[in-house]
C-alpha cells in the first residue's frame, strides 16, 4: 500500500513537470505567434495593415458631392452605384460634410487600384468602403479613445473662458462648466473673484490628440461668496448633478437662452429706444450677440407662436412652457428647423439664431419671460429645482460625494505640489 502511493506520487511529479513544461512551451509559442502577428503589419490605420499599400488624404471642399467624388477617383458609374449602396446604411451620401476628411487606399502598383475607400464623419467614427474585384462591403468603425481625468481650478478676473483657459484647460470647458451650473449660475453675471474647482475626464485619440472634454466628474464653484458643489449620480438609469442636500442641480429653466454673449440692455420701465428716440418700457432683456448664434429655449414647452412682426419683433418664437410662464425670443435671423407653431421643444433645444429683424440697430436676441401674463425680469424669476436623490439611495449618493470632494483635495494638492516643483526647478536654474 505504501509503495502504491508512493508510486502514485513519483507518477504525480513527473506528470507536474510535464505540464509545466507543456504551458511553457504554449506560452512562448502564443508569446512568438503574438509577436510575429506584430511583425506582420508595421503601419496601419482605420484598422486596415498598410504596409503593402498606399494612402492618399482628401478634404471635401465646397460644392463636392459623393457622386463627384467616386467620379474624380475613377470610378464608373456603376461601380460608383456599388459604392453608395454599400455605404449607405453606414454614411448617408447626401450628408457629407465641407472639410470632413476621406481616403482612398490603393495598391502599389501601376494602375493605383483603390482597394478601400475610408469617408470619416468626425475625429473618432468613420465608414469603411472595401473594394474587391467582384464584391463591395462596407462597413463603420471607429478610433480607440482613452479618458484622461484631469483638474483646474482658478479665479476669474474677467470672465470664465478667460479663467479656464488661463488655468491651462481647454476652452470647452468652460461651455461643459455653464451646462453643469446653467441653473444656479448666470454666467454673464459672474463676478471678479469668483471662483472654481473642477475635475474632468478628457477623451484622447492615441494618448496625445483631444478629442473632447467626455464628462465632469466633479466641481465646486464659489459665485458671491456662495459655494456651488455639483456631484454627479446616477439613478433611475440618468445620470445628473445634485448639490451637497442631494437636491438636483436641474431646474425647469436654463439662467439665459444663449452661451457667453454679454448683456446689452436689462429689463426697464423706462428704456431709452435707440430707433424710436423715446422712453418706453422694455420687459426683456437683450443679450449682444453675433449674427447666428443658436438661441435656445430654457425649458421644456410647447411653441404657441412662431412668426415676423416688422415694426417691432421681427422673426420671433414664443414658448409656452405651463400655465404660468411663457418665453418670447426676438429679431432672430431665421428659425431652427421643425421651429412650428404648435412644436414641442425640449429643454436647452436650439429655436432659432441671433439676428437683426424689426427694429432693431444691430445684432441681438430680445429675450422676454411672462408670468401669469404679466411681464417679469428673465434674470431674477425664481425655477422649482427637480427630483432630488431618492430617500433609498441617500446612503449611496453620500458615499459618492465624500469620494468626489476627497478626490478633488487631492488633486488640488497635487496639482500645487506639481506647481511649487515647477516654480522651484525654474529658480534654481542657470541663468545664460
Amino acid at each position: 500500500m505504501f509503495k502504491s502511493r508512493e508510486h502514485a506520487s513519483s507518477w504525480l511529479i513527473i506528470l507536474s513537470f510535464i505540464i509545466a513544461l507543456y504551458s511553457c512551451g504554449t506560452k512562448e509559442k502564443e508569446q512568438g505567434e503574438e509577436e510575429t502577428q506584430e511583425m506582420e503589419c508595421q503601419l496601419s490605420e482605420y484598422g486596415i495593415c498598410l504596409d503593402s499599400l498606399d494612402i492618399t488624404r482628401y478634404t471635401i471642399e465646397r460644392g463636392e458631392h459623393f457622386a463627384s467624388i467616386l467620379s474624380n477617383l475613377g470610378f464608373t458609374p456603376t461601380q460608383s452605384e456599388k459604392i453608395t449602396g454599400a455605404i449607405s446604411s453606414y454614411l448617408s451620401p447626401s450628408r457629407l460634410q465641407i472639410g470632413n476628411t476621406y481616403s482612398a487606399i490603393t495598391e502599389q502598383d501601376t494602375a493605383s487600384t483603390i482597394r478601400y475607400l475610408v469617408f470619416e464623419k468626425n475625429r473618432t467614427d468613420f465608414a469603411v468602403v472595401e473594394i474587391q474585384p467582384d464584391t463591395v462591403l462596407a462597413y463603420e468603425d471607429a478610433r480607440p479613445v482613452t479618458l484622461k481625468r484631469e483638474y483646474a481650478e482658478g479665479v476669474i478676473t474677467s470672465s470664465m473662458w478667460n479663467a479656464i483657459v488661463g488655468a491651462g484647460a481647454p476652452a470647452l470647458l468652460a461651455l461643459k462648466l455653464s451646462d453643469v451650473y446653467a441653473w444656479q449660475i448666470d454666467f454673464f453675471d459672474v463676478k471678479e473673484g469668483d471662483s472654481f474647482r473642477v475635475m474632468y475626464d478628457v477623451a484622447y485619440i492615441n494618448d496625445t490628440s483631444m478629442v473632447d472634454v467626455a464628462n465632469i466628474e466633479g466641481a465646486v464653484f464659489t459665485h458671491r461668496g456662495e459655494k456651488y458643489r455639483a456631484i454627479p449620480f446616477q439613478q433611475d438609469s440618468v445620470r445628473e448633478y445634485f448639490d451637497e442636500s442631494g437636491n438636483s442641480l436641474r431646474k425647469e429653466f436654463l439662467k439665459a437662452p444663449l452661451d457667453f454673449i454679454r448683456i446689452s440692455s436689462r429689463f426697464s420701465n423706462a428704456r431709452f429706444h435707440p430707433v424710436l428716440k423715446r422712453y418706453r418700457p422694455h420687459h426683456g432683456v437683450d443679450y449682444a450677440a453675433p449674427t447666428g448664434t443658436p438661441v435656445k429655449t430654457i425649458g421644456d414647452g410647447v411653441v404657441i407662436e412662431r412668426a415676423y412682426q416688422g415694426g417691432g419683433a421681427g422673426n420671433y418664437v414664443k414658448v409656452r412652457h405651463n400655465s404660468v410662464y411663457t418665453t418670447t425670443y426676438m429679431h432672430l435671423s431665421r428659425f431652427a428647423s421643425g421651429i412650428q407653431k404648435g412644436a414641442t421643444v425640449k429643454q436647452g433645444q436650439v429655436i432659432g439664431y441671433v439676428g437683426s429683424t424689426g427694429l432693431s440697430t444691430g445684432p441681438h436676441l430680445d429675450f422676454r419671460v411672462h408670468k401669469n401674463n404679466q411681464p417679469v425680469n428673465p434674470l431674477t424669476i425664481d425655477s422649482p429645482p427637480c427630483e432630488p436623490v431618492k430617500p433609498e439611495l441617500l446612503d449611496s449618493f453620500r458615499l459618492v460625494q465624500e469620494q468626489v470632494l476627497t478626490e478633488l483635495d487631492s488633486l488640488r494638492l497635487i496639482n500645487r505640489v506639481i506647481a511649487q516643483s515647477t516654480d522651484s526647478l525654474s529658480l534654481d536654474s542657470p541663468r545664460t
